[in-house]
């Protein structure tokens, strides 16, 4: 990523996306790529998108996916107020121009409120591994039944590794940055929190291996499954409705 990519970032998001970058560096790269990869789907077409965010947080992912192409109307879905409101003023640009506007239900609801065949992409970054393995098979089958023929999801996330061993150790080496970096900053509080929340990320009951959502896709209908630049634990997961 260069640096004006950045800065561009930086100067819209903020502290927000600044915290993020020093803490986690791959989560932003993540955000990044699944721009990348809305921008290449998007130069393919001529029609306006209609594109769904799963999880828009404080805007990181969404301004990636506004950065790709302007030929698109973006829906970021968030339930977490303080986030999404965090968005909405970072973001008042887009929502002034109607390129973006806001769901304040949650993912399954938002996307059962869609028709069938009515969405080009659905995007997504470090959203789906926070759900429950159950609400997020659920999510799985309403993304499939939204998307148009042809439609793509993409999701840069947190994919456990299969070999549980690998994983735990990447898991440690993250952590252990974690301490490094807000040890040296002084934020124990953030430091406090991003330990607790990686407790739920890593118990049974919430943890995406790879091979188990990959064939979660395939199951729902999904082709093309893809995973790639991975980076520990960390990976993008294209796939198509055909």
């Amino acid at each position: 990523m260069s640096e004006k990519y950045n800065a561009m970032f930086s100067g819209v998001i903020g502290q927000d996306y600044d915290m993020l970058n020093l803490i986690c560096p791959l989560a932003t790269k993540m955000s990044h790529l699944v721009g990348e990869t809305l921008k290449s789907y998007a130069d393919l077409k001529t029609e306006k998108l209609n594109v769904v965010e799963l999880g828009g947080g404080t805007g990181i992912t969404t301004l990636a996916l506004l950065n790709a192409s302007e030929n698109t109307h973006i829906l970021s879905i968030d339930n977490e107020p303080v986030m999404q409101n965090q968005a909405k003023k970072n973001l008042n640009t887009w929502v002034e121009t109607g390129q973006l506007s806001f769901s304040e239900n949650d993912a399954l609801t938002a996307l059962k409120n869609f028709s069938d065949n009515s969405v080009d992409v659905i995007a997504s970054a470090y959203t789906l591994h926070n759900f429950l393995n159950s609400y997020r098979a659920d999510v799985v089958v309403e993304m499939f039944r939204v998307l148009k023929k042809g439609g793509q999801f993409i999701n840069g996330d947190r994919y456990a590794l299969d070999d549980i061993s690998q994983h735990t150790r990447a898991t440690q080496a993250e952590v252990a940055e974690y301490f490094r970096i807000l040890i040296a900053e002084k934020k124990l509080d953030l430091l406090q929190h991003w330990i607790i929340h990686l407790f739920n990320d890593e118990s049974e009951n919430h943890v995406m291996r790879e091979t188990v959502a990959l064939e979660q896709l395939r199951n729902a209908g999904f082709t093309a499954v893809n995973l790639r630049n991975r980076v520990a634990v960390n990976a993008l997961v294209t796939a198509t409705k055909a």
